[in-house]
């Protein structure tokens, strides 16, 4: 059967982004009253120097910026900039000024070796790149690997190049006697915004070309969406407005579409950090009454177990949205034991602009595990590997159709067959299934689950389970392959509470208490290996590859069991 979104449709306008968000009439919020009892004027302030934009200031100094790259670069419609960078406030001017100008941005990981950076700008044929101090040397060498002059190379953040030879993006100004000041027309729904990249998880990354019609329509699904928790923007009720944690790596489509696009058509307050950090997080939380945050499960986790969280009053948050990765019931009831603070959860791909499922604040205690409804605009299917639509409740591969779904993968035509279904539904490559009430529950990736005797075994599943064993801080279940079965069995990689013996007789002792809470096929009969820390990319999502990679070298190095 097909899913409709329960959500009236929303209208989306055929305009672009900057059009959008800063060419609107009316704003629910105003961006230069003085206000300085709660200090609501900024939009983004940098959770470390105290640096901020309001929207105006944000607004100019895009423009700014879009006319340089217009004067000093002859930019045109559909050239890409590079961004390379962890989050700053100025990521925001910089991708804004890119797409008033024409242009496309290229978001790339700022943990990117040289390879790794090289490989995404010379796929998305970017002409210069933004970066910050610290990763300069990376960011030159790469660019001198595919040919980017020296000076196509520029900064944001605070800090400045000491030798001169770099501009900072602000420097970047027009100094042409041509007219300049106008706006690049696009195409909303045919020409890029963004150039995104998926994790990499299970090869090289693929760019995910979002249009701007994507992010427009997600963006105004997403606000449709949040308006049900409750958020108040700037000058909201009792003049008072919600700020959230700006955690999520801008580079990633959740963090550039929730917090970045989010932030200035709401006018919600974020602080942002650079990096997670939780003793930091928890600090700004406290600090500035932060009253909500997006992040991954790895951070729910640390909310949840870790020690340092005590120290500081979290009072102010209303909620946590958890996202990126599947998150267990069990870690959504630690975090409301120890700290009474819902956590909701949401879905979406990075070919989905992202968010497709969102739940709200009033259902998370209801529908404990679900990732809410679809979006307004939406359509979904469950389907069977044969492609036969399944009903309510069975486990099945999530199509999805909508506005916000992708236009394919950069320079990757021929995955379109296997990427979309002839009826134009986007194949998730995720298992899951509906209830009654539309409510979506996500189980595993469909590449990610382990087939034994037959029987599929979803990792998360068991790492839920093994989440809510109070000796243990983190958990990785893979596949490794059992010689004498010949055939894959769940083993897994656990992080262990400070204090708790890493021993043997442990192993044995949650082997067996697994054992008592699983069906027999879901076993973990591939054993258990402890780990200083499971390997996670920024996003949150785990890299089952590194561990799949470390057991086949551990098999080899044990040889066959007898």
């Amino acid at each position: 059967m097909v899913f409709k979104s329960s959500h009236a449709d929303l209208a989306i306008p055929e305009v672009d982004i900057w059009t959008l968000l800063f060419e609107r009439h009316e704003k629910e919020w105003k961006d230069d009253k003085a206000d300085t009892t709660n200090n609501m004027t900024e939009l983004f302030i940098d959770g470390e120097t105290g640096s901020a934009y309001n929207f105006t200031q944000l607004k100019n100094t895009a423009l700014n910026f879009g006319k340089g790259l217009k004067s000093q670069w002859s930019w045109k419609k559909g050239d890409v900039l590079g961004i390379f960078s962890p989050n700053s406030i100025d990521y925001a001017p910089v991708a804004f000024g890119t797409l008033w100008a024409g242009g496309v941005c290229s978001t790339a990981n700022p943990t990117y070796t040289v390879k790794e950076l090289a490989f995404q700008m010379k796929d998305s044929k970017v002409k210069g790149i933004a970066t910050q101090l610290a990763m300069l040397p990376t960011a030159l060498e790469a660019a001198q690997q595919i040919g980017i002059p020296e000076d196509r190379i520029i900064l944001i953040g605070h800090d400045r190049d000491p030798s001169g030879k770099h501009q900072h993006f602000t420097q970047l100004k027009s100094t042409s006697l041509l007219n300049l000041s106008y706006q690049t027309r696009v195409d909303p729904k045919k020409d890029l915004a963004f150039l995104v990249y998926s994790s990499g998880t299970t090869g090289l990354p693929k760019g995910v070309m979002l249009s701007h019609t994507n992010i427009v329509a997600n963006v105004l699904q997403f606000s449709s969406a949040e308006k049900r928790s409750g958020l108040h923007c700037m000058g909201g009720q009792d003049g008072k407005g919600d700020k959230q944690l700006a955690v999520l790596p801008f580079y990633h489509v959740y963090g550039l579409t929730c917090i970045l696009h989010a932030t200035v058509w709401d006018g919600y307050q974020a602080i942002a950090l650079p990096k997670f950090e939780l003793e930091k997080a928890c600090k700004l939380i406290q600090d500035y009454q932060v009253t909500f945050a997006y992040v991954p499960p790895p951070i729910i986790l640390g909310f949840a177990k870790h020690p340092i969280v005590d120290r500081y009053d979290l009072s102010s948050l209303k909620w946590l949205n958890s996202g990126a990765a599947p998150l267990t019931k069990e870690l959504v009831d630690a975090v409301w034991e120890r700290l009474t603070i819902p956590t909701k959860q949401g879905y979406g791909l990075s070919e989905t602009a992202p968010v497709t499922h969102m739940q709200s604040v009033l259902e998370w205690a209801k529908f404990k595990g679900s990732v809410g409804p679809l979006m307004a605009n939406m359509e979904a299917k469950v389907v069977d590997l044969d492609g036969k639509e399944l009903s309510v409740g069975e486990d099945g591969e999530i199509w999805v159709r909508g506005p916000n779904v992708f236009q394919g993968y950069l320079n990757r035509p021929e995955l379109a067959k296997d990427t979309f279904s002839e009826c134009g539904f986007f194949k998730t490559g995720d298992i899951g299934h509906s209830d009654s009430k539309g409510n979506f529950y996500i189980t595993d990736r469909l590449k990610e689950l382990i087939k034994y005797k037959g029987f599929q075994v979803a990792p998360a599943e068991l790492e839920g389970i093994l989440l809510g064993h109070s000796e243990i801080a983190d958990a990785c279940v893979i596949p490794a392959f059992d010689r004498e079965r010949s055939e894959e069995v769940p083993r897994v990689y656990l992080v262990m509470k400070e204090g708790v013996p890493r021993t043997d007789e442990k192993a044995k002792e949650l082997i067996d208490w697994v054992a008592s809470k699983v069906a027999p096929h879901k076993q973990l009969r591939g054993g258990i290996r402890f780990i200083d820390e499971v390997p996670k990319n920024p996003s949150g999502k785990i890299l089952r590859r590194v561990l799949k990679e470390q057991a086949k070298k551990e098999d080899r190095a044990e040889g066959p069991k007898l």
